[in-house]
C-alpha cells in the first residue's frame, strides 16, 4: 500500500519551505517546531489534538502552528489525507508582526483551526507559486499580503501567562540546547534547574506540552536539518546531532518532518531545483 506522494521547495530567497502531502495515512506523534506553520487541508480527516486540544480536522480547514505548539494527529476515516503547508521562519512572521503593530511582541496564532474561504484561496495561489521556479516578485508580494491578511484576522499580539516554574523549564531548554550533542539525561537537568523529577515533568509539560525526551529530540532534529542544508551526508547529520543510531535517526527525523533525511538533504543539493517528490511504502521500517 502506498504512503502517497510527497512534495517538497525550499524558497532560499524566502527562507522557507513550501511542502504538499498527496495520499497521506501516516501518523505524527507529539512533536512541536521552532518556525510557524500554516497549512490547508484539502482530502481526508485527522483527529488533531493541539495543546491539549482536541479537533477533528475536514477539507478546507487552514492549521495554524506557533513554534513550541506540541502537536499530535491521526487518520480518521477511509479518505486518504491531503493537504498543502507553509513552513515560516520565526524572524519572517515577527518582521511583519512588528511592520503592522509599530512595536517588537511576539506574535501568536489565536487559533489553532480556522475555516476562512478567502484565506484558503490565498494560501492555495500562494503555495502553488511557491512550489515553482521564478516569479520572484509574485511570490514575494503574495507572501506579504497573505500574512498580512492572516496575522490581522488570526493572531494576537501579547505575551502567554508565566507559569510558575517557567524560569526552570527555561534552564533546562537552555541545558538541553546546549547539550544535545552527548548524553543527556533527566538526572542532570533536574540538578541544574533545582528541581525534583516529577516537579520538572509537571512544570515541564505544562509550559511546554512536551516532555523533556521529546524536547530533546525536536532539537536535535532541528539541528540535523540545519547539517542537511549545509550538505552534510545524513550518517554524519545524524551522529552531529545526536543520534547514535542511523535507524534511530531516521524513525525520528521522518516522525518529525515526514520525510527521510536523505530526501530533505537532496533539497538542497542544487540552487532553486524542481521540485522533490518522494513515493514511500506504508509500514516501510527504517
Amino acid at each position: 500500500m502506498k504512503q502517497g506522494v510527497r512534495a517538497v521547495r525550499h524558497d532560499g530567497r524566502l527562507q522557507m519551505e513550501a511542502c504538499r502531502f498527496e495520499g497521506m495515512v501516516q501518523a505524527f506523534p507529539n512533536h512541536f517546531h521552532d518556525y510557524y506553520v500554516v497549512g490547508a487541508v484539502e482530502a481526508g480527516e485527522r483527529q488533531l489534538c493541539c495543546n491539549n486540544r482536541e479537533y477533528r480536522v475536514y477539507p478546507g480547514d487552514i492549521l495554524l502552528f506557533n513554534p513550541g505548539d506540541s502537536h499530535a494527529c491521526t487518520q480518521e476515516g477511509e479518505a486518504l489525507f491531503s493537504y498543502r503547508v507553509l513552513n515560516i521562519p520565526q524572524k519572517t512572521l515577527q518582521l511583519l508582526a512588528e511592520e503592522l503593530s509599530g512595536y517588537a511582541c511576539p506574535l501568536l496564532f489565536s487559533q489553532n483551526v480556522v475555516r476562512n474561504g478567502e484565506l484558503l484561496e490565498q494560501l492555495q495561489v500562494l503555495h502553488s507559486l511557491l512550489m515553482k521556479p521564478g516569479r520572484e516578485f509574485e511570490k514575494e508580494e503574495g507572501l506579504l499580503l497573505f500574512l498580512s491578511s492572516l496575522a490581522l484576522q488570526h493572531a494576537r499580539w501579547q505575551e502567554q501567562a508565566l507559569s510558575p516554574c517557567r524560569e526552570e523549564v527555561k534552564r533546562a531548554c537552555a541545558l538541553m540546547e546546549e547539550s544535545f550533542a552527548g548524553p543527556v539525561t533527566l538526572e542532570a537537568l533536574c540538578r541544574y534547574c533545582g528541581l525534583s523529577k516529577s516537579q520538572l515533568l509537571r512544570a515541564f509539560v505544562k509550559e511546554k506540552g512536551v516532555t523533556p525526551y521529546r524536547y530533546l529530540q525536536a532539537v536535535r532534529i532541528g539541528r540535523a536539518k540545519a547539517l542537511l542544508e549545509a550538505g552534510v551526508p545524513p550518517a554524519e547529520a545524524g551522529l552531529s546531532a545526536g543520534f547514535s543510531d542511523q535507524s534511530h535517526f531516521s524513525r525520528f527525523f521522518r516522525q518529525f518532518i515526514g520525510l527521510s533525511p536523505a530526501a530533505y538533504g537532496n533539497l538542497f543539493k542544487q540552487a532553486d531545483r524542481p521540485q522533490k517528490k518522494e513515493e514511500e511504502d506504508d509500514g516501510k521500517q527504517d
